[in-house]
């Protein structure tokens, strides 16, 4: 018997089967072989369909039913990731109003940022744990002030997750977890956040039931059955958006945790147990995954660096070279520091972590009689490496006292250079694992029964891959963070 894992990204659908018993992965499949499409009528406007992550839903389940032949009798439950901070809006019929407003979509900025000035910034930090900003919340303001004749027909917000949840079941619902994420949520207060809908003028009758983020959410029903292929009355029992599920894929529950990804972009996602914030300017605070109202206070500090693979990417693309595995040969014949060359990797856009200044990449200190490509290698490695380091430095100014990293075995991570670096300088080992956010959904549907030490253990026993430890002799690390975070802070003063 299996369960059955989803991964709802704006580049694709991942679909994954796990084991009951063991929770051991038995495969993933992703549709579409290609990235999906966006829709950006604007600059800095981002829209998906909605019904476009319902068809690669449906075909994905039905590849991974037939390339493991498993029937939809043996599937006995549904784990949901998604990509965060979307906006969804049906009407009474469910029908889709429009195309999604989605996480990268960037129209409402100036609304969230009015509101924290309006509001109040004591009231926005103690009450939500961030401001407004660009989230969902300050998504919909914006098609009620644009889109009226939409927004007048809207029977229901809901969050990507939220949706394909609807499609299988009929049932409109979301999570503590997921209206935070929106800056839906009070936690002061532990309810819908009704100073910010009445700031807005939004009705909170738009929200969606509530339902625990572990347990029985709603039922397949005899549509869901006839369009994904999985039998009805099959229980969804569980959703989170996808930066929580990565944590929950590297069992990452308590405070002390963090979990860490380095893909296109990186992040660093810890948990703590206290609603202190600091720096709601630089640092996202969402209700994590097992954040229980009246009970268990379990937030995650989100910190987001969006120049970090697709740095590396960008150099494997414009260097005349053939593989990351010869940019990584290149790198370690270089010693620590790069010889003295820097590279400052935010070239992905404005950086949060910067208070949303946008810098771009720089490569300084270069001496064009004795360096050459590898010394660019190192140096970028580097560079994104420390700008992790710079990273943890902010969460640990919020209160974050890293007690275990744990990382996915991700581009990044799977460079020794860049691994050993961020481990040596936090002075923290970082254990590293192989799982996906479709196959940690798939076996987060097991925490209905709240077992979590056997989905700890199934974790540590199916996907652990190794540890980096830090080195003892850290000084010419140290020299180097020192030296690259001299010349970030020589850029941020321009």
């Amino acid at each position: 018997m299996y369960y059955l894992g989803l991964d709802i990204g704006s580049s694709s659908v991942k679909a994954a089967l796990v084991e009951i018993s063991s929770g051991k992965s038995i495969g993933v499949v992703q549709e579409p072989s290609e990235e999906m499409s966006m829709f950006a009528q604007k600059n800095g406007w981002a829209e998906q369909k909605p019904e476009d992550w319902w068809l690669h839903t449906c075909n994905a389940i039905a590849r991974l039913k037939q390339q493991y032949n498993v029937s939809r009798t043996q599937i006995k439950g549904i784990g949901i990731s998604y990509q965060m901070h979307g906006l969804v809006l049906v009407d009474k019929s469910g029908k889709v109003l429009r195309k999604s407003i989605i996480w990268c979509d960037s129209r409402a900025v100036d609304i969230g940022n009015n509101a924290f000035k309006e509001i109040g910034e004591d009231i926005c930090t103690t009450h939500l744990l961030n401001s407004p900003a660009n989230f969902t919340a300050s998504k919909l303001k914006w098609v009620q002030q644009h889109e009226p004749e939409i927004y007048n027909q809207i029977y229901k917000f809901m969050l990507p997750g939220d949706y394909i949840a609807f499609k299988f079941s009929n049932k409109i619902n979301t999570t503590i977890s997921g209206l935070s994420e929106g800056v839906f949520w009070d936690f002061k207060k532990q309810k819908i956040a009704d100073f910010l809908f009445e700031s807005y003028g939004i009705n909170t009758s738009l929200v969606p039931d509530i339902v625990d983020t572990f347990g029985e959410q709603s039922k397949v029903d005899k549509k869901g059955e006839q369009q994904s292929g999985i039998a009805a009355g099959t229980p969804i029992y569980y959703r989170a958006g996808d930066q929580p599920n990565n944590a929950l894929s590297l069992n990452v529950f308590h405070p002390g945790e963090v979990a860490a990804t380095g893909g296109t972009s990186g992040v660093v996602y810890a948990v703590t147990n206290t609603l202190s914030v600091k720096e709601s300017s630089r640092v996202n605070n969402f209700a994590h995954v097992n954040y229980q109202k009246g009970s268990s206070v379990r937030i995650g500090k989100l910190l987001c660096i969006n120049g970090a693979g697709i740095q590396y990417r960008w150099l494997l693309n414009n260097l005349a070279l053939s593989s990351y595995e010869e940019m990584n040969t290149l790198a370690s014949e270089i010693p620590v520091g790069s010889d003295g060359v820097c590279l400052i990797p935010f070239g992905n856009g404005a950086e949060r972590m910067l208070n949303n200044k946008e810098i771009g990449t720089r490569i300084v200190n270069m001496n064009l009689n004795n360096h050459h490509k590898g010394h660019i290698c190192r140096a970028a490695l580097e560079g994104i490496a420390f700008s992790f380091v710079y990273g943890i430095e902010i969460l640990k100014s919020d209160g974050i006292d890293a007690s275990v990293i744990r990382a996915g075995n991700d581009n990044l991570f799977r460079s020794e250079i860049f691994a050993n670096t961020v481990a040596t300088l936090i002075e923290q080992e970082i254990e590293i694992f192989n799982t996906t956010g479709a196959i940690g959904a798939a076996r987060a549907a097991n925490l209905h029964t709240g077992d979590f030490e056997s989905f700890g253990k199934s974790i540590m026993d199916n996907d652990h891959v190794m540890t980096y430890m830090p080195f003892k002799d850290k000084q010419p690390y140290i020299d180097a963070f020192k030296n690259w975070k001299k010349e970030l802070e020589l850029t941020l003063r321009k």
